[in-house]
């Protein structure tokens, strides 16, 4: 008797920060790859297909990506430059919700905790 079937390897590629197009949230989606491989006796041979998609970790929805937009992706985040620009993924190709890189955020230029330079456990209340 031959035992034969398929099994399934999901890999996370990455975790990128994009606007869901179903939510509408600028939040963070994992990049994922999903192969499915052809089994013999329980060990995987070879694979059968390879899939690629992204989840939003918001609301869960899920959206499928050919190779090359999950490729474009990955030399994205790597040079940190978002999504800007991936056809189908919400990326508007704006400028961030602070402006471009150099511009002050909702705290101006001391920080979340007062003083710059300060650490995040120290007191802020104490100077």
């Amino acid at each position: 008797m031959i035992i034969f079937g398929t099994k399934g390897y999901l890999h996370q590629l990455a975790i990128l920060t994009l606007v869901c197009g179903s939510c509408g949230n600028p939040s963070a989606h994992a990049l994922r790859k999903r192969v499915t491989k052809f089994t013999l006796f329980f060990v995987p041979l070879f694979p059968v297909s390879t899939k690629y998609g992204t989840q939003c970790t918001f609301c869960g929805a899920e959206q499928k990506l050919t190779q090359q937009q999950s490729d474009q992706l990955l030399a994205q985040s790597s040079g940190a430059a978002g999504a800007a620009g991936v056809p189908g993924l919400g990326g508007s190709g704006q400028p961030g919700p602070y402006g471009q890189q150099g511009q002050q955020g909702p705290y101006g230029q001391q920080g979340p905790y007062g003083q710059q330079g300060q650490q995040p456990g120290g007191n802020p209340y104490q100077r």
